[in-house]
């Protein structure tokens, strides 16, 4: 009934400025693009209720890596990630390597706090990386539907592995930034209680501000201090 009601509001809006014969062309022709239009403005608001939910867990590891992180045949500027780089707002355009404990040789980051936080990830973790799309299947709802989110570190130390999400201050709070959030947090549980019966680790995710990653930082002190 609802959605019924919605149609014939939309008939009703274009029956205001066109005859009924217009009307129904416009109808009939774009359709799609009526309904898309209509999608796209539902999803704001958009609630779903549920007394409750079954997480089933397929497996416990990927066999492999996908293929990510960078390649030093790149057409960009190879450096030492322990090397700031001259120009720090075009991070895009460096490669960085003689990583000792990164799963990749090489890296791209996207801001200057990124190499900092690899810095001190190749201090502390025992081994880090940047996954790759499709790595994780954490889902969130974004404004448009449901998408996959990809943290943009994940580091494993001996007692713990991390989902480190490093985010500009300003953008903190925004809905989307929340949204992964939640999904992340409930994904660490999951894989928690997993790894917890097979005598695993358990996994923490962080959502860390930028201004507050520094080289004299420790991993643990980031992710005890804003660990959600």
């Amino acid at each position: 009934d609802f959605l019924y009601g919605l149609a014939q509001q939309v008939v009703e809006h274009f029956r205001t400025t066109l005859s009924e014969e217009d009307t129904r062309k416009v109808l009939r022709f774009h359709q799609p693009q009526i309904a898309s239009f209509i999608h796209a403005q539902m999803q704001p608001h958009f609630w779903e209720k549920a007394k409750n939910y079954e997480a089933i867990v397929h497996s416990g590891f990927t066999a492999a890596l996908k293929e990510g992180g960078a390649t030093v045949t790149d057409q960009k500027i190879i450096l030492d990630y322990r090397h700031s780089p001259a120009d720090k707002s075009n991070m895009a355009k460096y490669v960085f390597t003689s990583f000792s404990r990164c799963l990749y040789d090489a890296q791209k980051f996207d801001s200057e706090s990124e190499r900092l936080l690899a810095v001190i990830l190749e201090r502390d973790a025992l081994k880090w990386f940047r996954p790759a799309k499709g790595e994780f299947k954490i889902y969130y709802r974004a404004s448009h539907g449901q998408s996959q989110y990809q943290p943009d570190f994940v580091a494993e130390t001996a007692e713990t592995i991390y989902l480190l999400e490093p985010k500009m201050k300003t953008q903190m709070t925004a809905d989307d930034v929340l949204a992964k959030k939640t999904a992340a947090v409930q994904w660490c549980k999951h894989a928690s209680d997993h790894a917890q019966r097979y005598g695993g680790k358990p996994w923490i995710y962080a959502l860390i501000p930028h201004d507050a990653i520094a080289q004299n930082m420790t991993l643990k002190g980031l992710a005890d201090r804003f660990r959600a």
